[in-house]
């Protein structure tokens, strides 16, 4: 459900400011709002994919290093790695479901880890369920947690990662690597391309956001407790995007910095421009106004009642969904369980 907004204005705070003004029509939007929000972004981002001349580091997604398979009742399940780059393969497991007829194509979920487990938890989270119901399923993690030479996000992984191919901020990077997944899934002869949706947590549901503003391949997008706001809110809300693992806030660009940038700008601004794709927003810190470090409170909903301003302009209000739970900063729950199922199913599976 959607918690009611007034919550930041009714104790002082500043809401998200308007990002279209009342009247403003859909041309409004496409031709003068949506252009310059999406350039200030990409300038603070540095990038969203690699330039032409860095294209020679990408390896053939399609070819992937078969590490293990097994046969279990409901689907099988594939450790494998692909070449992300020529010389950084990610380890990711493939879901593929039982009982597939020849020529069918199926749905498919490209599933993010978070910050602590590895790539293979989601299966446990999602995966198994969605498989055994006949979703082809993909988990994954970010390269922060091992890029090439095992750089990490606490590690200097940002300084790696400019090295080869300058200015990218991490989160945009991660988006880049969802919709490389994403090519990966297109190119198996089971998979609906047109039916692949995003899912993460934490980390991964901050990569979401990224995934559900600056790419176009994916059906649809749940982000489970990202903690939406850039910066912080009153009674422990608060997260870390401004870490260089993340945005790289400090980061120098010509005159001024990635924050200098976004200074006014925020996370509204993203999911505004997702629009009109579905995207569920999952809060795990419902039961409290201003929600805790990393996990989102009932004010969250600002930020998505600012951006389904914009989903309003294409009739299409409903695909933006804030659920808000008690169910806690993790990926799994009675009320977030329920939640992304219902979503996933009608917006990627099809079955409404």
């Amino acid at each position: 459900m959607v918690i009611g907004c007034g919550l930041l204005s009714a104790q002082g705070f500043a809401p998200p400011g308007e990002i279209v003004a009342p009247g403003a029509t859909r041309a409004d939007w496409e031709k003068r709002v949506r252009p310059g929000l999406e350039a200030t972004w990409v300038r603070a981002l540095g990038r969203l994919e690699p330039a032409a001349a860095d294209r020679p580091w990408l390896g053939d997604i399609r070819k992937p290093r078969e590490i293990k398979r097994e046969e279990l009742p409901g689907y099988t399940r594939i450790e494998l790695e692909l070449p992300v780059e020529t010389d950084y393969w990610s380890p990711h497991v493939l879901l593929i479901p039982k009982g597939m007829k020849a020529g069918e194509r199926r749905p498919a979920v490209v599933a993010w880890t978070s910050t602590t487990p590895d790539w293979r938890e989601p299966e446990k989270w999602w995966g198994a369920w969605l498989a055994e119901r006949g979703y082809v399923v993909l988990t994954g993690w970010s390269f922060i947690r091992g890029y090439r030479g095992s750089a990490k996000y606490d590690s200097k992984v940002h300084e790696v990662l400019y090295e080869r191919f300058g200015h990218w901020a991490p989160l945009a990077r991660m988006a880049f690597d969802a919709r490389r997944e994403h090519a990966y899934l297109a190119s198996l002869p089971y998979v609906d391309a047109k039916r692949v949706g995003f899912m993460g947590f934490s980390l991964s549901a901050k990569a979401a956001l990224y995934v559900a503003g600056f790419t176009k391949e994916f059906a649809a997008v749940v982000s489970v407790d990202p903690f939406i706001p850039l910066g912080e809110l009153p009674e422990g809300g608060k997260t870390n995007y401004k870490m260089p693992w993340y945005l790289d806030w400090e980061k120098a660009v010509g005159d001024t910095t990635v924050g200098g940038i976004l200074a006014g700008h925020d996370h509204h601004e993203v999911l505004a421009l997702a629009a009109p794709r579905p995207l569920m927003v999952i809060a795990g810190s419902g039961d409290t106004a201003y929600g805790r470090a990393h996990s989102d409170g009932r004010a969250s909903a600002e930020w998505v009642e600012q951006a389904r301003a914009v989903y309003k302009l294409y009739e299409a209000e409903g695909r933006l969904e804030f659920v808000a739970t008690p169910d806690g900063h993790h990926a799994n729950g009675p009320n977030t369980d329920a939640a992304w199922r219902r979503f996933v199913e009608r917006w990627v599976g099809g079955r409404r």
